[in-house]
């Protein structure tokens, strides 16, 4: 396992990457301060608001600050330069979107793990959907088989052998490893993070978090899905603006994850074949979506 050269410190920070969240963002912040009993500052990472919402909440709120991002930089790229903005006091980093709510001791659920786990980069939550519903947010990496299998049948198919293998569907709720962890809510060791160079700003939306899980585990740290820690994610907030343009950037992402993983001129074939495939089911599922 490689470490960076860098010292860092034990202070905690949240950045949470932000674009018009409205009312999702208070929500989140004020679920906080019963989520841990540690000091945090709050970083918010915006990428163009128009609301205000990001705004007011640094205005009202002493530990929360706004650090716009010049630009739309996906999710990503918005995480990188929060975590970019702390000192290196802050050894422990959560990146998260606007709209998730902290169970009560979820954040020191977390921090609890990281004793357990001195290995682990990544410590992820037991993350349930507004119904109650548990979302898998520790997967398996996607191989080529299964990732190509989840990629073009997972929404037309769902209970198919590769996405069932891919979303770990049947795996026991308990604490463990895992291939990769949602990016929605994620407490990062700060010198793994910085080891890696953070996020790929590559990807604009999707697949950051599983190609971030990848590269940690390249370097000899762990993924850690921690359930005793919960949060709630709301979901789709900014997605749901504008849909058809999401799938779209879902599908570049899985092939860019996939042929990247697969170079050369023997992989071109299956390339191509997935870059067909992928963009089949694109304007399929954006057809279905508009009418």
């Amino acid at each position: 396992m490689t470490s960076s050269s860098r010292s860092y410190g034990d202070e905690l920070a949240i950045v949470i990457v932000t674009y018009s969240p409205g009312e999702t963002l208070d929500r989140n912040l004020d679920s906080i301060a019963a989520a841990t009993t540690r000091e945090v500052r709050v970083v918010l990472a915006d990428n163009g608001s128009t609301d205000g919402a990001p705004e007011r909440a640094a205005e009202t709120r002493d530990e929360v600050e706004f650090l716009p991002t010049g630009a739309n930089l996906g999710f990503g790229g918005g995480a990188n330069r929060g975590v970019a903005a702390l000192g290196d006091e802050f050894g422990w980093v959560v990146v998260c979107n606007a709209d998730v709510e902290w169970a009560p001791f979820a954040l020191d659920e977390l921090l609890a793990a990281t004793s357990r786990w001195p290995r682990g980069g990544a410590f992820g939550p037991l993350i349930t959907e507004p119904d109650g519903g548990i979302y898998p947010s520790a997967r398996l990496l996607p191989s080529l088989g299964r990732g190509a299998g989840h990629a073009v049948f997972g929404r037309v198919w769902p209970g198919n052998p590769w996405s069932r293998a891919y979303r770990q569907a049947t795996a026991k709720v308990e604490e463990r490893t895992a291939g990769w962890l949602s990016g929605s809510c994620l407490l990062l060791r700060r010198e793994a993070f910085d080891g890696v160079d953070g996020f790929d700003p590559r990807y604009f939306m999707y697949f950051e978090d599983v190609d971030l899980g990848d590269r940690l585990a390249s370097r000899g740290w762990l993924n850690v899905y921690v359930p005793s820690a919960r949060i709630t994610h709301v979901g789709g907030h900014t997605t749901s603006r504008t849909p058809g343009k999401m799938l779209l950037e879902h599908h570049r992402s899985a092939y860019r994850y996939l042929a990247d993983r697969h170079r050369g001129a023997v992989w071109a074939p299956l390339r191509l074949a997935l870059r067909l495939a992928l963009a089949v089911r694109a304007r399929l599922e954006v057809r279905a979506g508009s009418k």
